[in-house]
């Protein structure tokens, strides 16, 4: 079955302090977007790799490749106002049915056996979306009371999920929602099970200098 990943790089670099957005900035040397594409490049080679940019980071993303040398093909669309907008457009560029992953862009430290058990189960159950248990305690607050909560009840979710194509579509047929949270959310508003499966705690979201730091002792 055809494989794609629609990469989405979105960031603007406020969170990070930076005037450069935080999907451009680099962990060992290597620019963490590049890094995220490379991880599923390695997991195959075949696969179709959708990155959606904002409009005005395209000619710095390109002006990236040349000057570091970075080959592997992938194609660009312009990203929306939202994430949602951002997915719905890259859909757009795929007209056949297979199985395709959307993963965040600032996350370059996804292992291959995620990569893998996500493509798997979507494969068998239509969808798949990695989540790592939380270690931490937790407390439910409101504006009255916080009590603690059950943290066996509750999962991280991570990125990449993955969807049967005409699955995924068809739910971004859906008017955009602000209680659309991910991609898994969108699907599961058409009355779709959710099929969760382990992911890798290493596959952190980057979005604060700490987070530079962590990846980059993780990644050594």
């Amino acid at each position: 079955m055809k494989r794609f990943v629609i990469i989405v790089a979105g960031g603007s670099g406020q969170r990070m302090g930076s005037s450069i957005p935080k999907q451009f900035l680099s962990i060992h040397k290597e620019i963490i977007l590049m890094k995220s594409i490379r991880a599923f490049y390695e997991f195959d080679s075949t696969l179709k790799i959708i990155l959606a940019l904002p409009e005005n980071h395209i000619s710095y993303w390109n002006d990236l490749c040349q000057k570091h040398k970075f080959l592997i093909e992938h194609s660009i669309v312009s990203g929306g106002l939202t994430r949602y907008h951002s997915v719905k457009n890259a859909l757009e560029k795929i007209n056949t049915n297979g199985i395709v992953a959307i993963h965040d862009g600032v996350r370059p430290l996804v292992s291959q056996a995620t990569i893998e058990q996500v493509f798997e189960i979507a494969t068998i159950n239509g969808n798949a979306i990695p989540y790592i248990d939380l270690i931490d305690s937790l407390r439910f607050v409101d504006s009255h009371l916080n009590y603690p909560a059950d943290r066996n009840k509750y999962k991280l979710i991570q990125t990449p999920q993955a969807f049967d194509c005409e699955l995924i579509k068809r739910a971004y047929e859906q008017e955009y929602d602000k209680s659309f949270t991910d991609d898994a959310s969108i699907v599961e508003k058409l009355g779709i099970k959710i099929n969760l499966v382990p992911g890798n705690p290493e596959n952190i979201k980057i979005t604060s200098q700490t987070d530079i730091k962590i990846a980059e002792a993780l990644s050594v």
